[in-house]
């Protein structure tokens, strides 16, 4: 596979997972899915997902270059991801949504 393809799904991978932790906040899932609850158990799901996904990403990212560059591709695609995944919190936070179509809707509060 080219390395280009490989560093991006390395970013796909940061922003997945990013958007999983982030949306394990009360705060940032009622801006995304509006005021239905958020169960423990997603809140568990949803950060050892994007626990996993960023450190996938990682892994993608040593499977390309050696440890130097790729930690330092890594570290900036994360920053990257995670200025993406703020400021779309701020301005469209429920195009986040579809990173979350599969947990099912509860009833409101």
């Amino acid at each position: 596979m080219p390395d280009a393809l490989l560093y991006g799904v390395a970013l796909l991978a940061n922003l997945t997972g990013l958007a999983w932790l982030a949306l394990s906040m009360d705060v940032h899932w009622e801006q995304v899915r509006g005021p239905a609850p958020l169960a423990r158990g997603t809140v568990v799901l949803l950060r050892w997902l994007g626990s996993a996904v960023v450190a996938a990403s990682l892994a993608v990212c040593l499977s390309v270059d050696h440890g130097s560059m790729a930690s330092l591709v890594w570290f900036m695609v994360l920053a990257g991801s995670a200025l993406t995944i703020a400021f779309t919190l701020a301005w469209k936070p429920r195009l986040l949504a579809p990173w979350v179509a599969w947990v099912p809707a509860s009833a409101p509060r």
